[in-house]
């Protein structure tokens, strides 16, 4: 997730060819575990990414549909957005690049509507992460550094910010080996 910071400790690093987390596979299967049918937003939300990590995409999909129900019911609109950008990175995950960029430009523009920075980059980090999946690395450039504006307006951890550095730093290098 990242966002709230609860899955941090399990990510390693970041690949810097396809800009995903790079994770310790064992903690993850074994919080996975600890987690059990836990029905809490908070536990949905990080079943989600955890699931997304180790490639199970049909489950993380359901508990991610699930997720943005339990949003919606009960939860504030901050909590219904971190659900539906989580849910767009699934989407990305098993290939949906239209469908991922829609919902998280969607959730992008509300949350810089409402003044949410750390939000909006959050949904920004992860369309840049689309466009580049998509092979658009100039369209992700621009997401990483409207990122990186709003991650350092908000304050944001270092870690945060170093990987929108990582970010900017793989789509300069795949625009400049698809340019020549």
């Amino acid at each position: 997730m990242g966002a709230k910071g609860v899955t941090v400790s399990y990510i390693l690093g970041y690949d810097p060819e396809t800009l995903r987390e790079q994770v310790d596979l064992a903690r993850c299967h074994e919080r996975l575990e600890e987690l059990g049918d836990q029905r809490s937003l908070a536990a949905l939300l990080e079943r989600v990414w955890l699931l997304k990590v180790q490639g199970r995409l049909d489950d993380a999909l359901a508990v991610s549909e699930q997720s943005v129900r339990v949003a919606r019911m009960a939860g504030p609109r901050k909590d219904l957005l971190r659900a539906r950008i989580l849910h767009a990175t699934v989407l990305q995950f098993r290939g949906a690049y239209a469908a991922a960029e829609q919902e998280l430009t969607t959730c992008a523009d509300e949350a810089e509507g409402q003044g949410w920075a750390a939000l909006a980059a959050f949904a920004l980090q992860h369309r840049g992460k689309v466009h580049f999946d998509a092979g658009d690395f100039d369209a992700a450039r621009a997401d990483f550094k409207r990122t990186l504006f709003l991650r350092q307006e908000s304050g944001a951890p270092e870690d945060q910010l170093e990987s929108t550095l990582l970010a900017i730093e793989a789509a300069d290098h795949r625009r400049s080996r698809v340019a020549s």
